[in-house]
């Protein structure tokens, strides 16, 4: 399964850990493109230069991770689709180009489920993908939110419940929080 990666669940970094670890973990195939990427640095830009310098490291490091993620827009699909946003259309020609199967998006009400249907694709909502994944392989998925809790307890104190329901990925965090 290949989804694309809006801009939206790209820029929480927790969020972001989770569904990268979930694809390393075979769940699926991420997508994204070079304009999603920009989008995540300006959304970081807004908490200070300090935030958009680690943006822009951690994109450089998921370049290196995932190079076969990065996918370019025939420029003239955007033209023949529509979204409720404008601005969203290049995710949207971004999935139906890279032949995706769906999008992972936290914002459904510019993603309306009809119009991706037309093309082909479904809308996930980040916590109930990552709770499909673990309900699917619990192991798996436990491994992945025990990774993402140690880097965040590097910089901090957190128990797996709080730490993933922060990211708003609240049935997620409580499946992991009983594993």
């Amino acid at each position: 399964m290949k989804l694309v990666l809006d801009a939206c669940v790209l820029f929480p970094t927790v969020m972001r850990e989770m569904l990268l670890g979930a694809a390393a973990e075979g769940f699926y195939t991420p997508v994204w493109s070079e304009r999603l990427l920009e989008e995540w640095a300006r959304a970081a830009a807004r908490l200070g230069s300090d935030g958009e310098a680690q943006a822009r490291g951690e994109i450089a490091l998921l370049r290196a991770r995932w190079p076969g993620a990065e996918a370019r827009i025939d420029a003239g699909l955007e033209r023949r689709l529509w979204l409720p946003d404008p601005a969203d259309i290049h995710v949207l020609a971004l999935a139906v180009d890279s032949s995706a199967d769906g999008i992972v998006t936290a914002n459904a009400k510019d993603f309306p489920r009809n119009i991706l249907a037309e093309e082909g694709l479904t809308r996930a909502d980040p916590d109930a993908l990552l709770f499909g994944f673990w309900q699917a392989d619990t192991d798996r998925m436990q491994a992945v939110g025990e990774r993402v809790l140690a880097e965040a307890n590097r910089m901090g104190n957190w128990t797996m419940r709080a730490l993933i329901k922060k990211a708003r990925l609240p049935r997620t965090g409580k499946a992991l929080a009983q594993g």
